[in-house]
């Protein structure tokens, strides 16, 4: 868990994290295969992605936020439900992802977050989330099967990035209301 002297709120996302987010996920895209992303976004590319996860219904957007900093460096991470698929028949499923800050990493953030997520979502009609883990990646393939993820197939070199290709292993949580 966050260490003693965080103080973290998690609460929905709003256009004035929209700096410290695209942060956040261009360290990923400039220094990892965890996104297949190439290129970092200025945060106005980004609003569109933000506005799509409103403070209800399935498809959220979390942040992780230390009440004791100011500005960008007080976002900690963040999680989402996004469309799993755009296709009608899909919209009972969702992709959930978790992206901590560098400096917030193995502290407990991204449980502190999807602990939100999935409380916010139990409400929801929705039946399954899915996450696409880009191999290898042992601290979330703990982090979701903590939370009830199986592993239900790996896409092989799915992805090139860094003159490499890369493994996505799917993992597969039922949601809602258990048989």
């Amino acid at each position: 868990m966050p260490d003693r002297r965080t103080e973290v709120q998690v609460r929905p996302g709003v256009e004035g994290d929209l700096v410290a987010l695209t942060d956040i996920y261009n360290h990923y895209v400039r220094e990892t295969a965890l996104t297949f992303d190439m290129t970092p976004f200025f945060p106005e590319q980004r609003l569109p992605w933000l506005r799509s996860h409103p403070e209800d219904g399935p498809h959220r957007l979390l942040v992780a936020q230390d009440v004791r900093l100011v500005g960008p460096a007080s976002i900690l991470g963040y999680a989402t439900s996004s469309a799993f698929r755009p296709k009608a028949a899909y919209a009972t499923s969702v992709e959930v992802s978790v992206y901590c800050a560098p400096h917030a990493t193995g502290r407990g953030i991204g449980t502190l977050l999807y602990t939100a997520l999935f409380e916010a979502l139990a409400g929801e009609d929705l039946h399954r989330a899915y996450a696409g883990i880009t191999q290898p990646n042992d601290a979330s393939v703990r982090l979701h099967e903590r939370f009830g993820f199986r592993h239900v197939g790996t896409y092989a070199e799915v992805g090139r990035k860094f003159g490499a290709y890369w493994d996505v292993a799917w993992y597969e949580k039922r949601l809602g209301p258990q048989p």
